[in-house]
């Protein structure tokens, strides 16, 4: 799980306190995903505005992926640290491994402190699991590389359907190398059987 800008054509202005001037700049969206860390396919997304706080989409990221996929880890940086985070990956079958702020302590109970403890004592393990993150870096890397990383449109909902859009296509792209280099079968909506619909 992570987050990365996406600059927008519209300008915004402010004033600069430390310049002593009024100074403008892009405006940006934030492009939020989940992904795999063998095909980094985007199980989620959600693109909201540049502010937002990468912690606010992330429960429901992690939903939307268990719905679809199943998860054994979930790795985040500290932006995601949480109680309330770690309990939703949790709750859906996969261990969280996103650190901890230095000013945070063990105390309580739960999954925060089960892990707290976990990545104190064990923090080898915990970080070699930790850095398969590393993975959401490279498909960000992939998305702004093959499809740009601005958007044209003028109008917000224009700006949102087109970041959706670019992770369309990367997602397009990884089924079509799948199924070259690792073999995998894709099975389509339409060739699904009522069998299959009720399982």
């Amino acid at each position: 799980m992570d987050s990365s800008g996406i600059s927008t054509g519209r300008f915004v202005r402010w004033y600069s306190y430390k310049y002593g001037k009024e100074t403008k700049r892009h405006d940006w969206l934030k492009l939020h995903i989940m992904t795999g860390v063998k095909t980094n396919i985007v199980t989620s997304v959600e693109v909201t505005d540049g502010n937002t706080h990468d912690s606010r989409p992330f429960p429901d990221l992690v939903t939307a992926t268990a719905q679809s996929f199943a998860m054994s880890e979930v790795s985040a940086d500290k932006a995601y640290s949480s109680s309330r985070n770690l309990e939703v990956v949790f709750d859906h079958g996969a261990m969280p491994f996103i650190p901890f702020k230095h000013n945070v302590s063990g105390d309580g109970d739960g999954v925060w402190h089960k892990m707290y403890h976990f990545y104190n004592l064990h923090r080898e393990s915990f970080m070699e699991r930790y850095h398969k993150r590393s993975n959401v870096e490279a498909t960000f890397s992939m998305i702004k590389r093959k499809f740009g990383d601005r958007v044209r449109g003028k109008t917000s909902t224009a700006q949102v359907n087109e970041v959706l859009l670019k992770v369309l296509c990367h997602n397009i792209c990884v089924v079509n190398r799948s199924m070259h280099e690792l073999g995998v079968e894709p099975l389509f909506w339409a060739e699904i059987t009522p069998t299959q619909k009720a399982s």
